[in-house]
């Protein structure tokens, strides 16, 4: 369908909508740089936090680890190896030792716990730490000694994990790789070990979930990126490394569930079962649109095999978004909650992998190491497990509302000087009084009130109004 190629604001829009980011980054009250007092706390922990083998921090140098992030990237939570075994494969997991730079109920842990994560911007990025940690002594940099915590998996031939071990460490990354140029090296033979063997572990895991009744979105993502002071929307599809790589932190945010509820004390990323309603209505939609979900299989499996960005299928994923909802926290000491699984992922599931840009990740780390290890879990993080549910809520939904506000505003620019225009959608569905429409060329969802077509529908609107200053965008049937 149209719509595959980039749509860039023009110069004029584009100054109106930094000013308009601007504004809503005020409005947010979100935080602009680090006091003083978090600055100096970081700067001496750069300083005094060595990275040197000895005091029960193992030396694994001799592994050679390996980064996997989006271009431009510096804040490098996870390095891994991958090796194949006769019976399976070891994967080596080092995860930034963030617990090793910030102390308890310090300037830099109170400013942390305020952010609650880093915040993703267009016009720039709101780190959780200090960038001399976050940037640098903390991060898996490419050729640098550095603290993590090391997961270590011994692998079956189905990449199921047989034995789980987690120690502190000394680690070396040998190279950041970007995700196109890891994609092209596998492809073209040329990839590391590692890199080599992510394939067959990526698969085994998506097979492992589709067992599970595990679920995912399949679907392509509209970035908004920054191009020479204008904005540019594009659809962008993960690359088949992206889905690989994201198995590794899934396996271990699996196995610390399991680690934390055998030992009774934790915190668990859940999300309850999707409501039998929705489910039926869902099922209902897929047969409406022409693209029905069988009865022998599972919504995971009938959603992985959703493809392409035509009408019938961009509907039917929006209608599944229905089933993804109430993903939260829950944290527990002594007693195991009732509800323990993340119904996406079909199983138990903690956050742990990225602790420099999401607070909860640190406590989950020193909660496993401890537990592991047969140690007792540190008072402070045992005592401040109960706050972080609050603290994590409130910083998602800040972060959502910054994303949809800026989308809704680069949206607006993109369109603005198109007004009269007659622009061709399709509709996703239906939400309270309007449709949810996608324009065909520029890409752009907008909610359009008292539309009456059904999902799936091509429909034919005139914009009447695209407001920068509040992304509110007017089109009505033409």
């Amino acid at each position: 369908m149209p719509g595959r190629r980039p749509h860039l604001t023009s110069a004029a829009a584009g100054d109106a909508l930094a000013a308009s980011l601007a504004a809503l980054r005020a409005e947010l009250e979100l935080p602009d740089g680090f006091a003083p007092d978090v600055l100096a706390e970081a700067d001496a922990a750069a300083r005094d936090v060595r990275a040197a083998p000895g005091d029960a921090l193992f030396d694994l140098r001799d592994v050679e680890f390996l980064t996997i992030d989006p271009e431009g990237s510096r804040d490098l939570d996870q390095a891994l190896h991958l090796q194949r075994t006769a019976t399976g494969g070891i994967l080596h997991y080092a995860i930034a030792d963030v617990p090793a730079f910030v102390r308890p109920t310090g300037a830099i842990d109170a400013e942390a716990r305020d952010r609650g994560e880093t915040l993703y911007a267009v016009d720039g990025r709101i780190p959780l730490h200090p960038p001399v940690l976050s940037e640098g002594a903390a991060s898996l940099l490419e050729g640098q000694d550095r603290r993590a915590f090391v997961w270590r998996f011994e692998l079956d031939e189905r990449a199921e994990p047989v034995a789980t071990s987690l120690r502190r460490a000394v680690v070396r990354s040998r190279r950041q790789w970007t995700y196109p140029d890891a994609q092209r090296a596998i492809d073209d033979g040329s990839a590391p070990e590692s890199l080599k063997n992510l394939p067959w572990f990526g698969q085994q895991r998506s097979e492992r979930e589709r067992e599970r009744g595990g679920a995912s979105l399949n679907s392509p993502e509209v970035e908004v990126t920054p191009v020479d002071g204008t904005y540019r929307l594009e659809r962008r599809r993960t690359l088949p490394v992206e889905d690989w790589n994201a198995h590794v932190s899934l396996l271990t945010g699996m196995e610390a569930a399991r680690i934390m509820l055998d030992g009774g004390v934790g915190i668990l990323r859940t999300m309850p079962a999707a409501d039998p309603e929705d489910v039926a209505a869902f099922r209902a939609q897929t047969v409406a649109l022409g693209l029905p979900w069988p009865e022998d299989i599972g919504y995971g499996e009938y959603l992985r095999g959703l493809s392409g960005d035509d009408a019938k299928t961009l509907a039917v994923q929006d209608a599944a978004a229905s089933l993804f909802r109430g993903a939260g926290y829950t944290a527990f000491d002594g007693q195991v909650p009732d509800d323990t699984v993340q119904s996406a992922i079909a199983a138990p599931y903690a956050h742990t992998t990225a602790p420099l840009r999401r607070l909860v990740d640190r406590w989950s780390l020193v909660v496993c190491e401890a537990l592991a290890n047969g140690r007792d879990v540190p008072v402070w993080a045992r005592e401040s497990l109960h706050e972080l549910p609050k603290l994590m809520g409130r910083a998602g939904q800040r972060a959502s509302r910054l994303e949809n506000a800026t989308v809704d505003r680069v949206e607006a620019a993109v369109l603005t000087g198109h007004e009269n225009r007659v622009f061709t959608g399709v509709v996703l569905g239906h939400r309270g009084d309007g449709a949810r429409v996608q324009l065909t060329g520029p890409l752009v969802s907008v909610k359009v009130p008292a539309l009456d077509a059904a999902a799936g529908a091509t429909v034919q609107l005139r914009l009447q109004r695209a407001d920068i200053a509040t992304g509110e965008i007017d089109l009505v049937p033409a």
